[in-house]
């Protein structure tokens, strides 16, 4: 029986990679910034298997060492925290960017010093892959794990965020082979459902044409696509899936992008409107880019990994969770 860590565990992906940890039969310890949070505790405690194999820890990547206690006779440590917000008043880090190389270096130390870590599985984004020239020009032609997004461009919403995750995937890489085995998942606009009260980041922009305040959401969308050329889409399923994948199969550590589709934003808006004709969808939120860059990763699957999930059930998945939870 494996006995797991999982950072960052009311998340959207970690909760959902906690229930199937449980549900294989691991032992599995997560962390959360804070025990007092009854409802980010509720929902992990709801979970089958929970009283007798979940154990909870409190941390936070703002103080890394946090985390050595949780790490303590894990074979296998998954670290989906990431700071997404800086606090004025933190004054061991000057931005989200140094709390997150950081945190991962911490981690990195921490199984490493731990002598039954057999590997560390890193979720990393694919806004730290962009496929865009350094020098802004254009896009290169295929999107694979050699791509890296230029940091030396500024982007509107999202720099804080493409900085940080970009840094951190670089210096968790370092340690791959020296040491330590990591694997770091790239992985792309995730939808389909949530075991969340609320849409993730991640399901609002995904579908924001459909929003009903959809303005911001689009922006960001849009801000996707100019980054990756495309928009990368995977379903919550399959995210997960690749997550566990990474830990079951020996042969895989290093890069891999982690998504089933690569689509324009004008092509995710066809397909909302294909499943659900009754949506509006204003045409100042139709754009079609006419970008050709090619999706070139078969990382994943030239070891044997299938997506299950193709962009229409992810689209239709994430309306449907919308709908369900009132934000449509």
């Amino acid at each position: 029986m494996e006995k797991v860590l999982v950072t960052g565990g009311a998340g959207y992906l970690a909760s959902f990679l906690i229930k199937n940890l449980l549900e294989r039969g691991c032992i599995v310890h997560a962390t959360l910034r804070s025990l007092s949070d009854d409802a980010k505790v509720g929902l992990l405690k709801g979970l089958a298997h929970s009283q007798t194999r979940l154990h909870l820890f409190e941390a936070d990547i703002y103080n890394p060492n946090d985390f050595e206690v949780a790490v303590q006779g894990c074979a296998f440590v998954f670290h989906l925290a990431t700071p997404l917000q800086h606090y004025d008043n933190n004054t061991r880090y000057k931005n989200t960017s140094e709390a997150a190389v950081d945190g991962v270096k911490m981690i990195a130390e921490s199984c490493m010093r731990c002598d039954t870590v057999k590997k560390l599985i890193y979720t990393a984004s694919v806004m730290s892959a962009a496929p865009l020239k350094g020098d802004g020009s254009g896009y290169k032609d295929v999107f694979d794990e050699t791509c890296w997004s230029p940091l030396n461009l500024t982007y509107q919403m999202y720099s804080d965020y493409i900085n940080s995750k970009t840094l951190a995937e670089k210096e968790v890489l370092k340690y791959n082979g020296h040491g330590l085995e990591v694997v770091s998942l790239a992985c792309a606009l995730v939808g389909g459902e949530t075991m969340q009260s609320f849409l993730s980041g991640s399901m609002n922009v995904l579908i924001s044409q459909a929003m009903n305040d959809s303005k911001t959401l689009y922006k960001g969308l849009r801000e996707m696509e100019d980054l990756d050329s495309k928009v990368p889409i995977a379903h919550v399923q399959d995210v997960i899936e690749a997550h566990i994948f990474g830990m079951e199969n020996s042969d895989m550590n290093g890069r891999y992008l982690v998504a089933s589709d690569f689509l324009k934003s004008a092509e995710i808006a066809s397909l909302i409107q294909k499943h659900y004709p009754e949506i509006i969808i204003p045409q100042e939120f139709i754009e079609d880019t006419k970008r050709e860059t090619k999706w070139g990763s078969r990382k994943l699957e030239d070891l044997g990994f299938e997506y299950k999930f193709d962009a229409d059930k992810i689209i239709y998945d994430t309306i449907a969770s919308a709908k369900r939870l009132g934000a449509i």
